[in-house]
């Protein structure tokens, strides 16, 4: 598959998230020059392995090994390590792109336990190596769309979601499997701002989950996950918008019901449970025709019905409405 990169633009803060939201927090603020804004932000940023501002962070972080998976190489320059670390959505950090890179070195990430219950033949507390494998790790390079119309293309580090879930066995019943955030205030300052209603919650059906696109992440470009991208364990659906991958994950739960997703609950009208990227379904507020990609100043990429990902899994939704089921 062949990924075109050209360039995206800066998206102001009212079109991130809700009316409702924006105007009622001072914190959220107007980024008209976000994307230069971001890129010095990188430079002060604490990481959860290095704190002070080097001018090498790649360099200093701890090397994850494995193997490149063939299928998924983009053709086209890769967005760099600073840019993908340096402009993040990640809410219990704060809502300015840059919020998170900056405040997310205080972040503790070991001990780190994940809660598995539910449907499950095997729940319990999981350490992160005991879900997954780190000795099958694999790069993948996807393609990252948010919603809000800017995109990157990352080489992430992870196995298949499928091969974690596996390891602690669904019941039949399960329908859907549902992720739930770290909420921790104390080293979170976001969420203190009480802009969600925290801790994060998102979900995705068994199928879904299962795909082997759906990857469960725990390194970018050979190294191990910085904090502000979700460490130490996050998911990525590549096909979906970014809103839909779960961070910092310290629950997973099978359930038979659809999960009440963050986003959908706060603004059922603009945030669906599928959240499949899909250029036929505009936002209530912008069109998804076209789209960024960054450090581009321009929206001139046409956007690619379930992000470029469709021969692999439309067929996920035979027959589905998608404007119903957006």
């Amino acid at each position: 598959m062949i990924l075109k990169i050209k360039k995206p633009s800066d998206v102001p803060y009212s079109e991130v998230t809700p009316e409702r939201i924006y105007r009622s927090r001072r914190e959220f603020l107007m980024t008209a020059t976000g994307v230069v804004g971001a890129a010095g932000t990188a430079a002060a940023g604490a990481w959860a392995w290095t704190r002070g501002g080097s001018a090498d962070l790649l360099a200093q972080a701890p090397d994850l090994k494995s193997t490149k998976n063939a299928k998924y190489i983009a053709a086209d320059k890769l967005n760099t390590f600073e840019q993908i670390t340096s402009y993040n959505n990640y809410y219990e950090f704060g809502t300015n792109k840059g919020d998170p890179a900056r405040y997310a070195g205080q972040l503790k990430t070991k001990p780190w336990t994940v809660k598995v219950d539910g449907l499950v033949k095997k729940p319990g507390d999981y350490g992160v190596e005991d879900l997954v494998n780190f000795n099958a790790l694999e790069e993948r390079v996807y393609r990252h769309r948010c919603v809000e119309r800017w995109s990157m293309v990352m080489p992430w580090i992870g196995v298949s979601l499928a091969d974690v879930l596996k390891k602690v066995e669904p019941n039949p019943g399960a329908k859907f499997v549902e992720f739930t955030t770290l909420d921790r205030p104390a080293e979170m300052p976001g969420i203190r701002a009480a802009v969600l209603d925290f801790p994060y919650v998102e979900g995705l059906r068994m199928d879904e989950a299962m795909h082997p696109l759906t990857m469960m992440v725990v390194g970018l470009y050979g190294k191990v996950l910085p904090n502000q991208t979700g460490a130490p364990l996050r998911v990525h659906i590549p096909w979906k918008y970014g809103f839909k991958s779960g961070k910092s994950i310290v629950r997973i739960r099978f359930t038979d019901s659809q999960p009440h997703n963050t986003w959908a609950v706060t603004a059922p009208d603009e945030y669906g449970f599928y959240a499949n990227v899909n250029p036929n379904v505009p936002h209530p507020r912008w069109s998804q025709a076209r789209e960024t990609r960054l450090p581009s100043l321009f929206m001139n990429t046409p956007t690619q019905m379930f992000n470029g990902y469709g021969d692999e899994v439309a067929s996920l939704y035979t027959g589905m409405d998608l404007k119903k089921y957006f």
